[in-house]
């Protein structure tokens, strides 16, 4: 599969139901979200900007997109009511077919703008891995059916030697366009 495919088969507004276990906190964690994905033009002003902010890679960018999130977890440390919401706009700049570079304009663990890696398993398996300054993250998405896709993920100590934080997400498309 190719990054372009792969982005426009996840553009649309999903219903998320993960489950995390954090090792370091010994919790487990029930969060229920809505994800908004949706794909950008190269000549948005956001997404030129990071370009800029990212001048040193070599590569031609394709496909960047925005997703949007609204989660709603049973474990909250501050504020157990808190609905958590954010964006971010994600870029990728393809090296071959099945492996890339994606920038992102915050990350998912740790909220700085990052630069991760792709690639794509033969059985179209996309994963994702960064590298924090205090972790590394690594995210796995594959599709069960058109609008039926699996999410995993482990993040690791800065290291890679110790495992903090595992989780598992069924996301479901919504259909109608009112959602």
């Amino acid at each position: 599969m190719k990054i372009e495919q792969f982005v426009a088969q996840s553009e649309g507004n999903w219903r998320s139901m993960r489950s995390g276990h954090s090792l370091a906190f010994r919790q487990f964690e029930q969060v229920l979200s809505e994800i908004k994905i949706k794909c950008l033009k190269l000549d948005n002003p956001e997404v030129t900007e990071l370009i800029k902010f990212n001048q040193s890679l070599k590569y031609k960018p394709v496909s960047p997109f925005r997703i949007a999130w609204e989660a709603d977890s049973d474990w909250e440390p501050e504020d157990p009511s808190q609905i958590k919401s954010g964006s971010c706009i994600l870029i990728p700049f393809p090296i071959t077919s099945n492996k890339g570079i994606i920038i992102r304009s915050s990350g998912y663990i740790e909220a700085v703008k990052s630069s991760s890696t792709y690639s794509f398993l033969s059985d179209n398996t996309f994963i994702l891995r960064t590298k924090y300054q205090h972790s590394i993250s690594e995210e796995r998405i594959w599709f069960i059916s058109k609008n039926v896709r699996c999410r995993s993920s482990v993040v690791y100590t800065s290291e890679g030697t110790g495992i903090l934080q595992t989780s598992f997400a069924s996301e479901v498309r919504h259909l109608s366009n009112n959602a």
